[in-house]
């Protein structure tokens, strides 16, 4: 008697045709953000800095906010209108800069408030959808074909802004993100989650709490659970000592071994095309039974291509070094994404994904400034090797913790 292996379920249309959408936006959003940074470093470093101070005070400031207005009013209703405040706004800002006018500096700034502003609200809405229109067997599949979207995005946007600015300027980029906008608004027309809501919901109690209230009773929710408590301590420790290995180490560790330019981007392309890789293979096979022996692993994994590329006199080696960080960047991301999302309750959704962008972004910022004085000290092989180490206790910790061994 043989037996044959049941195939793969395959991933909800819905969900298919919403992820075709999204990624069209961050394609878009992404080509305008290296457009905006262009027109901003001519005005200097400094003005630079204030274009993305702009953007990261604000969607820092009201994340919690948007998550409790995503899980009050729903979040595809507030997905709607923060594509419609997108296009509206991307449209106003190449009909301002069009026939080659120059962009002032406080458009600028004020363009990056309005996409700092709308992050907010828009980053937990969307980040709860997969688990609004995928079963729960499917969740980690599902996330991790997203996560192969976002790195795609990011990998191909400088490039697509380049081409945009040179083609037509900051309005043509401006004009091409509004495209994307108007591309998502009517693939979020044709999306519907089951059991939508269709006002504002939740028990008297809830709506007498006001927002503030409710935005307060996600933050006790996240802390209060032992799982999501140790998933938010860990995408801390991830956040603070991993991401910035590539972004901010990675270039000075080129420039200290006096590598050109192209070099130094082949190290960030290893990086990406490590995640791209495991995200692919998660999308097609799915993750490991255990997500958070996954997530673990992909830390201590990463640890491991961190000190291969602190420790390489030669490109080959950093470009393995980083490979080797994408690898298990990615099944970090790739295993704790569906362990955040699948353990938070459905009221709640929006407001765990927004405690999970503000966790991301705080630890961002302050190891950022810390690791850089760091550099500038010590010389780049110090600070990543001290994240190397961060990396690993992180992993380590995560096998010790009973929450998360056991997820």
């Amino acid at each position: 008697m043989t037996t044959t292996a049941l195939p793969r379920p395959y991933l909800p249309r819905p969900y298919l045709l919403w992820l075709t959408g999204a990624q069209a936006g961050l394609l878009g959003d992404a080509a305008l953000g290296f457009a905006l940074g262009w027109a901003a470093s001519g005005y200097g470093g400094g003005a630079a800095g204030l274009v993305l101070t702009a953007i990261t005070v604000p969607r820092t400031a009201l994340v919690l906010l948007g998550g409790a207005v995503a899980d009050r009013f729903g979040a595809r209703r507030v997905m709607l209108a923060g594509d419609a405040v997108m296009l509206a706004a991307t449209v106003a800002l190449a009909l301002a800069v069009a026939g080659g006018r120059g962009a002032p500096l406080w458009l600028l700034v004020a363009a990056a408030a309005v996409i700092g502003t709308v992050d907010a609200f828009y980053l937990p809405a969307s980040g709860s959808m997969p688990r609004r229109l995928v079963p729960a067997d499917r969740l980690p599949r599902a996330l991790a074909l997203r996560q192969a979207g976002g790195q795609s995005a990011v990998l191909l946007g400088a490039p697509l802004g380049g081409l945009l600015v040179a083609a037509g300027g900051l309005a043509g980029a401006a004009a091409a993100d509004a495209l994307s906008f108007g591309v998502v608004l009517l693939v979020l027309l044709r999306v519907r989650p089951e059991g939508e809501r269709t006002g504002p919901v939740g028990p008297a109690s809830a709506a007498r709490a006001g927002l503030l209230g409710e935005a307060a009773a996600g933050v006790r929710l996240a802390l209060g659970d032992p799982l999501l408590r140790a998933a938010l301590l860990l995408t801390g420790a991830a956040a603070g000592a991993l991401l910035p290995v590539v972004s901010l180490l990675g270039p000075l560790l080129a420039r200290a071994h006096g590598w050109a330019a192209g070099t130094a981007g082949l190290v960030t392309g290893g990086q990406a095309a490590g995640v791209l890789a495991v995200a692919a293979l998660v999308a097609w096979r799915g993750g490991l039974p255990r997500a958070g022996v996954g997530a673990a692993a992909g830390l201590c994994t990463a640890s491991v291509g961190i000190v291969l590329l602190a420790l390489s006199a030669g490109p080959v080696g950093a470009v393995t070094g980083s490979t080797v960080t994408g690898v298990g960047s990615g099944l970090f991301a790739c295993h704790l994404g569906p362990l955040v999302l699948g353990g938070a309750p459905a009221s709640h959704l929006s407001r765990v994904q927004a405690m999970l962008t503000l966790v991301q972004s705080l630890a961002l910022v302050l190891s950022i400034g810390l690791l850089g004085l760091l550099a500038d000290a010590t010389g780049a092989t110090l600070p990543t090797l001290l994240c190397a180490l961060v990396t690993a206790a992180a992993g380590l910790a995560a096998l010790a913790t009973p929450a998360l061994r056991r997820a």
